[in-house]
């Protein structure tokens, strides 16, 4: 039996009513979970960009992608190659403010995770990170210990590090 792996698939649709209910569906009705989802405007006007994160194997992630092409009014469906593909996550921390000043650790975390600090008061403060998957769990883990107050995380999202033939058919659909 084939191993499951993490896959990155992209979809491509018109900014539609009830589409991010339609692609879940289809990864429900075969019991596949979906770990992350992002849903965001793309490169082309009036195209939304679904970007999913699923464990699957490769034999699996091919029939869901003809699937999704299949059932749900969409311009493009395909899963990335990790070689190609540059992978980021973003995500907050609210801790606590008197950390800031009273522990150099948390100086020293926040400046060896190249995190910043987006807002500050008298209570808390708001620390951002981007990055991949395991620098964001890393940090987690360092400020945990801390106490975290409150933590709110991104799904994955994807960008090709090439010209992609997705972006051209896209640009002649428009």
């Amino acid at each position: 039996m084939e191993n499951k792996q993490t896959y990155t698939i992209s979809i491509y649709t018109e900014n539609n009513v009830g589409l991010l209910n339609r692609i879940s569906s289809i990864f429900q009705r075969r019991h596949i979970n979906i770990e992350s989802v992002n849903v965001s405007k793309s490169e082309i006007k009036s195209v939304s960009r679904f970007t999913l994160l699923v464990k699957l194997t490769e034999d699996q992630v091919k029939k869901i992608i003809g699937q999704i092409e299949k059932q749900v009014e969409v311009i493009k469906a395909y899963y990335h190659n990790d070689d190609e593909t540059i992978y980021q996550e973003s995500c907050l921390f609210k801790l606590r403010t008197d950390l800031l000043t009273s522990n150099d650790e948390i100086q020293k975390v926040i400046n060896g995770s190249k995190s910043k600090v987006i807002n500050i008061n008298k209570e808390f403060f708001v620390l951002e990170k981007s990055g991949s998957k395991e620098e964001v769990e890393e940090l987690y883990h360092i400020l945990d210990k801390h106490g975290i107050m409150q933590f709110v995380r991104s799904g994955r999202i994807a960008i090709t590090k090439t010209a992609m033939p997705v972006s051209k058919m896209l640009k002649t659909w428009q």
